[in-house]
């Protein structure tokens, strides 16, 4: 698996696990951090995953009513919580990082819909992307 996929993969087991403790990602990125200084086991943060963390923390709320905007008739606090996670990582990626091209941000969050979510996660990940892609010239504020 290439880096930035790992990285990417990393970035989403925080943003899932702060849901879930319904705490800061930063906070459990600064936790993920720590344990890795401790305990070999642990591998280390990468600067990419902290990128895609810190990046998603400072944009949180845009990205979460960009979610919601555009997800019809699905409100966010009920989808599934890996769904809405990569919708949140996959988001911030898509709007505000420039260097990363639109298509490999889509696959790159479909694969990992199709690795740790549902049968229909795929799809409903790469609709939602797609229109945000779409729209991207517009969302960024």
């Amino acid at each position: 698996m290439a880096a930035r996929s790992k990285a990417r993969k990393r970035a989403l087991q925080i943003l899932f696990e702060a849901d879930q403790r319904g705490v800061p990602a930063t906070d459990v990125l600064a936790d993920w951090a720590r344990l890795a200084l401790t305990d070999d086991r642990q591998p280390r943060v990468s600067d990419f995953t902290r990128e895609l963390v810190e990046g998603y923390a400072g944009h949180a709320g845009r990205i979460d009513e960009l979610i919601a905007q555009y997800t019809v008739s699905w409100p966010i606090d009920r989808m599934p919580v890996v769904d809405r996670n990569i919708l949140r990582l996959a988001t911030f990626e898509l709007i505000w990082q420039d260097e990363t091209p639109d298509a490999v941000v889509l696959d790159e969050a479909v694969q990992l819909a199709k690795e740790f979510s549902t049968d229909d996660s795929p799809a409903f990940v790469n609709g939602l992307l797609g229109r945000l892609k779409d729209l991207k010239p517009t969302l960024r504020r």
